[in-house]
Formats: structure tokens, sequence, C-alpha cells
């Protein structure tokens, strides 16, 4: 057993830790923190693989970009994760075993490649972790696929934005049209107040206080 063998299966051991860990774990924050090590992890095993240009992109979108955004909210929002957990055991059954057959389909595609005579490496398998060679084979052959991908994500996009901006009682709303048509004279109005020096404030303290004295 090499030392490239040896990392696999370090990083795959903490890699299905941690996973667990983001499913079971009762804090919010602590799930987000351990997918986070999951990240880390799945990025270890693509650079094992030669996929340097995955393993740099899924640490920078999803590490980055995407685990800072579940952090935020779920530190701002004040979940309530008891009525979250509320009918967990009951769906457990019919999980564990969706859970199941997704291990098996992907335990008969690795067994069909463990069984392989032939280890010899296709030339654009070799190089999928050169950025070039995954560039030309994005926008060539799977052209297509990567638009269809592109177009999917613009629509949760414009998805989520409306169902963010929809009339809830829960929730905060705003018109945007109203926002955009809004004028500088309806949020600011100017005052014009006569200048006060300090002889004037001393002298109607000066008044004060006489008019105290006389009421004594």
């Amino acid at each position: 057993m090499d030392f490239v063998t040896v990392l696999f299966y370090v990083f795959s051991a903490i890699l299905i830790i941690a996973g667990t860990q983001v499913i079971t774990a009762r804090n919010p924050v602590h799930a987000a923190l351990f997918l986070v090590l999951a990240f880390f992890n799945a990025a270890g095993i693509w650079l094992l693989l030669k996929a340097e240009f995955l393993a740099i992109v899924l640490v920078l979108v999803y590490v980055g970009a995407v685990m800072v955004l579940f952090l935020f909210v779920v530190m701002m929002l004040d979940i309530n994760m008891d009525k979250l957990r509320e009918g967990f055991w009951g769906r457990l059954p019919l999980a564990a075993i969706v859970g199941v057959v997704i291990a098996l389909e992907m335990s008969a595609v690795l067994f069909r490649g463990f069984l392989r005579t032939d280890n010899s490496v296709p030339a654009a398998a070799a190089e999928i972790g050169v950025t070039k060679a995954l560039g030309i084979e994005i926008f060539t052959n799977y052209v297509f696929a990567f638009e269809v991908a592109a177009a999917i994500l613009l629509l949760a996009i414009v998805a989520a934005v409306a169902l963010t901006l929809r009339k809830r009682k829960d929730s905060k709303y705003f018109d945007p049209a109203a926002a955009v048509k809004v004028k500088r004279a309806d949020r600011v109005r100017m005052v014009s107040m006569k200048a006060e020096s300090n002889r004037s404030v001393g002298e109607a303290q000066a008044s004060a206080a006489n008019a105290e004295n006389t009421g004594v």
C-alpha cells in the first residue's frame, strides 16, 4: 500500500464522519462547519485523482462562498431546531432505503472499475485535471449540457428571489418598484431654523432661573 492509497483512506474516513455529523449534529452552526470539513476532504480526494481544477473550484465556490452564506443565514436567523426535527424518526426508514440504493449504485460503478483487466487510462481522462483540456471538453463535446445547467441555475436564482420577495405575514416585504421610484423629497425634509448664539442661550437660561425664583 503506497502513500497515495493511505491518504485516500484517510480523506475518505474523515469525509464519511463529517458527512454523518452534518445530519446528526444538533447545532446548525456545527453542522455547517462539518460540511466545510467534508468539502475540504472531498477536495483532497480530487487532488489525489489529479483533478486540481475541480479541487480548487470546490474549495473556492462551495467553501469560500456557499458555506459562508449558509453560516451567515444560520447565525442570523433564530431557527427552532426542535420544530425542524419533528417527524425525523418517522421518515428515517424511507431515507435509509434511499441511502442504501444510492450506495449500492455507487458500489456497482466502483466494482466495475476495479474488475477491469485493462488498467490503461484514456488520454482525455488523464488530462482531466488540466484546465485547458477541461475547458475544451466542456465547450466542445458538452456545450449543450453546460448551457442547460446554466439555464437551470438562472431559473433557480429567479425562483429564489421570487419566493423571498413574496408577500408573507412572517417576513418583511417591500415593493422594489416603489423603492426605485422614491425621491429625495420623500425621504429628507429641509427645515429652516433660526440660528442661536451662546448669548441668547445664556439669556434664556437666566430668564428660566428668574422665573423659578419668582415662583418660589
